[in-house]
């Protein structure tokens, strides 16, 4: 994964800043991988897009991470960080298209959930609706002792035993941090969502960037694509002697 260059981190940025998370990170993925049609992207696994995601935040931003954790019980702060390698998957390349499982005397072809999944999933407003909506959209049949039956009628040891399969066919598409609070001893996992992470990230590059052309061409009267050219160091050394 290579590094996006000052122009690209700006487009992303404007791109995706008034965009639902779900498009904002097909935005950055397009930028990253060019060659990759939007649509084929966003027919990517979420923990295949994700596990992209953690690969331009590294050729970006670098491997470490750190965040602050909040106490569910007592509220105290945990800082915390870590290296990508100790949250990626060793599996970058699940098995998608269609897949066959048996549980419950149930057999179920289906497929793991995508980016225009978890779009649906989001108009729908509830949980319930939403779990629904993402079985509805995945598997493709279902039948029972050979008989086809619908989705909605799955017993819930059925649904539970294919969110399992899913999971582990796609571990990447939910990646949990472990917590121990050091007051009350309360352990807990949170969800690490590698995308709000590289957008605050992107963010803050864009801005730093924009106020660079800013203080540049107003000293200089230079166009913004001649600042954005030039090298970080040639740009900070004429920053310091303005």
């Amino acid at each position: 994964m290579r590094a996006l260059s000052d122009h690209e981190i700006l487009h992303v940025w404007e791109s995706g800043t008034g965009e639902h998370p779900i498009d904002r990170a097909l935005t950055v993925l397009a930028a990253a991988l060019p060659g990759v049609d939007r649509t084929e992207l966003a027919a990517m696994s979420v923990g295949r897009r994700d596990g992209h995601l953690m690969d331009v935040r590294e050729a970006n931003f670098g491997p470490r991470v750190s965040g602050v954790a909040e106490c569910p019980q007592c509220g105290e702060l945990l800082q915390w960080d870590l290296d990508l390698a100790e949250v990626r998957d060793s599996n970058d390349d699940p098995e998608e298209g269609t897949n066959r499982l048996v549980v419950n005397g149930h057999e179920l072809l289906y497929r793991l959930p995508d980016s225009t999944d978890l779009a649906a999933v989001a108009l729908g407003g509830d949980v319930d609706r939403g779990r629904y909506t993402l079985l509805d959209r995945c598997v493709i049949e279902a039948r029972k002792d050979g008989v086809r039956v619908e989705v909605g009628s799955l017993p819930e040891a059925v649904v539970s035993g294919l969110a399992a399969e899913m999971e582990a066919r796609d571990p990447q598409a939910e990646t949990l941090l472990s917590f121990e609070c050091p007051e009350c001893g309360l352990r807990w996992q949170a969800l690490f969502d590698v995308l709000t992470f590289l957008w605050t990230e992107i963010q803050a590059r864009a801005r730093n960037l924009l106020n660079d052309v800013h203080d540049l061409a107003r000293a200089y009267g230079w166009s913004e694509k001649d600042i954005l050219e030039m090298s970080a160091v040639r740009r900070r050394y004429y920053l310091e002697v303005t």
